[in-house]
């Protein structure tokens, strides 16, 4: 099978999201065995993209390992720098995709993304509406401190943005943000 084709665009997205990423795999001084295919495998399933980390000061080799990896697996090779290697395979999205698609909430195409990617749950809550948006309307039971032997009663808070529900059920204020204090002296005048 050869590897995928990613758009120079999508590319970047996808190497901007591996940035955080630790390797998953480790590839040791055997090379690219059975076993560490199928571990890779299980991996992308899974996460869709992953780091692989690859020992040896051969870069040939290296590189020939990326290859193998992405037309085995079909998989589309991301970003190669030094000793890792960033893989992207979207078949774990497409079959939830494909039963969104069906339910009548097809998935969002932004142009970045594949047909069959789903939206990020920054991209589902603008388009629901429901989580994440401010002012929103949050159930809290909270047990009183005055009465410990009745049954806690559950609460309907209002929590604006710049607010969140701690775990005790209490509301907090995000603290301001602090300006440098090298630059004080420049707003001031």
């Amino acid at each position: 099978m050869p590897a995928l084709k990613v758009s120079p665009a999508q590319r970047a997205d996808l190497r901007s999201q591996a940035h955080a990423l630790k390797p998953v795999v480790l590839i040791g001084g055997e090379g690219l065995t059975d076993a560490v295919l199928a571990e890779i495998k299980v991996h992308l399933a899974a996460h869709e993209l992953i780091k692989i980390r690859v020992f040896g000061d051969e870069r040939e080799a290296r590189v020939a390992i990326y290859d193998a990896i992405c037309d085995t697996l079909n998989a589309a090779p991301i970003q190669h720098i030094g000793k890792l290697l960033v893989i992207w395979k979207p078949e774990a999205a497409a079959p939830a995709a494909r039963s969104a698609a069906t339910k009548g909430t097809a998935a969002k195409n932004t142009g970045t993304r594949s047909k069959a990617a789903l939206p990020t749950a920054r991209e589902a809550a603008a388009d629901t509406g429901k989580r994440g948006a401010a002012p929103r309307t949050v159930k809290v039971v909270k047990q009183s401190q005055a009465d410990t032997m009745r049954r806690p009663k559950a609460q309907k808070v209002r929590v604006l943005g710049n607010e969140r529900v701690t775990a005790g059920g209490t509301v907090k204020r995000a603290k301001k943000r602090q300006s440098s204090a090298k630059r004080q002296h420049q707003t001031v005048k």
